[in-house]
């Protein structure tokens, strides 16, 4: 009996030791499943307990914990979040990049300005990319291209914050006429670029390719390219030979996306931008002076062009731009002044059509303004003449008191050519020189050689007698050019032969850089190698 209670007792002690050790290899295999603390002091201590030595075991293998992802249903409240959630291009990777980003960080008040200043703007540019599944990178480019200014003008006209060359702005729909142009505007560039954008993307199926097409041009990537094929060589964005503009353009995007990735690595601060458009479209149906449209919606003069900079008139023309931007907050009050004055003129301005070639000073008396002051809102050079056709901004007054046509809204143009004056010359008469003679020399009539001169018809002309000729000029700020032909002459034919011609200055062309087109280059606001 003795025994087996001892037996017993033995048996409770071993048991008891087993169930120690197997409660023990849970509990580590168990801590080995969780995720790593943070190194706060208070982890620190906790994990600072004395080690334990456990007999090796062979507990069952556990299955893997599963992490639940927390994703938040709501939106995010900063532009910029949104703008780093739809990042998709592949990172670029190399010493430019590094160098564009030690210059912008160099500069952060410069890329604070930049930023605030596409406060406006990268709601919608955000909206449009996401509509069509594109790289939210696409967003930054106007940093590139304008630092996010629409009324920026390159030294090749490139134009708005897109950067579009009138001629590429024509192929995508871009109106450029007196009124309006629509490469500046926020929404019409917008469409067009990322139109042209998405056709590059088609062309190259690269978008580090179709930028550098965006800015070299697509004909010199395509070519680059295939010299690179024929060569056996690489034919990626960093492979081909390009100009320095085009070599540094992705990189420069590169730099401001991981500025914009993480801002505080970079010395650099980012305005906050709401999530929510900063803008509202409102339709108008009678032309409005811009100054007044301003003051309805409660803006000054400037935050009303930052959100219209196509309009280059103080006039709006609701033919031909039926829709304006306001602030969101004040397009109700807008519409609300604009009920009020339903019955009352909203324009002091209107369009003129030019309905014969004529000088400024007779155009300005047949629409009542001084010349000054059709000048101030017409850009007419000195000493030219308004072609037939043309279209002048003038006064709203009598027979002049329309809204303007969506024809001429569309489609209006000033044109110019010399104006054309009489200068007073004096000729001496040669052996067989005649009235008819020194006419047909000048261009000009005999009569009107005889009346100059105060000569009777027909007159006889003696060698060495001087006369006097008034043949047309041109008049220009540099002087008057002589129009006539042969009207330099000073004594007939064969004096005229002995004088020593002269010296005609000559203008060199600056050579193209080498892969650069001569005709179709596009200078941007910050560069010199644009075809866009």
């Amino acid at each position: 009996m003795e025994k087996r209670i001892q037996m017993t007792i033995s048996d409770l002690q071993s048991f008891s030791k087993c169930w120690a050790v197997a409660s023990m290899a849970v509990l580590i295999t168990g801590c080995a499943n969780l995720e790593p603390l943070t190194e706060t002091p208070s982890a620190q201590a906790a994990v600072e307990a004395p080690a334990l030595t456990v007999a090796p075991v062979s507990p069952a293998k556990p299955k893997p914990t599963k992490h639940k992802i927390e994703v938040s249903t709501e939106p995010p409240a900063d532009i910029w979040v949104r703008i780093r959630q739809g990042f998709a291009m592949p990172d670029l990777e190399t010493d430019l990049v590094k160098d564009r980003e030690e210059w912008y960080a160099a500069r952060p008040d410069y890329m604070l300005r930049m930023t605030e200043r596409s406060r406006k703007y990268m709601f919608h540019i955000v909206e449009e990319l996401e509509r069509r599944n594109m790289p939210t990178e696409l967003a930054l480019l106007p940093f590139i291209e304008s630092a996010f200014n629409p009324e920026a003008v390159s030294s090749a006209k490139a134009a708005g914050m897109w950067q579009f060359m009138p001629a590429t702005g024509k192929y995508f729909d871009l109106k450029q006429n007196m009124f309006r142009d629509e490469r500046r505007g926020v929404i019409e560039s917008t469409r067009a670029a990322l139109d042209y954008l998405q056709k590059l993307h088609g062309m190259f199926g690269d978008w580090h390719l179709a930028l550098a097409a965006y800015n070299w041009g697509e004909g010199s990537v395509s070519r680059a390219i295939a010299k690179n094929k024929a060569a056996g060589l690489g034919q990626t964005y960093t492979d081909l030979n390009m100009p320095n503009e085009t070599r540094y353009y992705v990189p420069k995007l590169q730099a401001v996306k991981n500025i914009i990735s993480q801002p505080e690595n970079f010395n650099a601060r980012l305005p906050l931008i709401q999530n929510h458009p900063y803008f509202k479209s409102v339709s108008i149906t009678r032309d409005i002076d811009v100054k007044l449209a301003a003051n309805f919606a409660g803006i000054s003069l400037d935050d009303f062009k930052a959100l219209n900079p196509s309009m280059s008139r103080p006039v709006i023309l609701a033919a031909g731009t039926p829709e304006i931007l306001l602030p969101w907050d004040n397009a109700d009050k807008f519409l609300r002044r604009l009920e009020e004055h339903a019955n009352k003129p909203l324009a002091s301005w209107t369009a003129w059509s030019v309905p014969k070639t004529m000088k400024i000073a007779e155009a300005s008396q047949l629409v009542n303004m001084t010349v000054s002051e059709l000048r101030s809102v017409n850009p007419i050079p000195n000493g030219m003449q308004i072609k037939q056709g043309s279209t002048l901004l003038v006064t709203r007054q009598g027979a002049l008191d329309n809204d303007v046509t969506e024809h001429l809204a569309d489609n209006a143009q000033i044109s110019f050519t010399p104006e054309v004056m009489l200068r007073r010359i004096k000729v001496t008469v040669l052996k067989g020189d005649t009235l008819v003679s020194l006419a047909n020399r000048h261009d000009v009539s005999p009569s009107s050689i005889a009346a100059w001169n105060k000569l009777k018809v027909p007159a006889v002309l003696k060698p060495g007698q001087s006369i006097a000729i008034l043949v047309p000029t041109t008049a220009s700020s540099s002087g008057s050019k002589v129009l006539a032909k042969k009207s330099n002459i000073n004594s007939g034919v064969k004096q005229a032969s002995r004088q020593t011609p002269k010296r005609v200055a000559t203008h060199k062309t600056k050579p193209q850089p080498k892969g650069q087109a001569s005709s179709d280059v596009k200078v941007s606001v910050q560069s010199s190698a644009k075809t866009k």
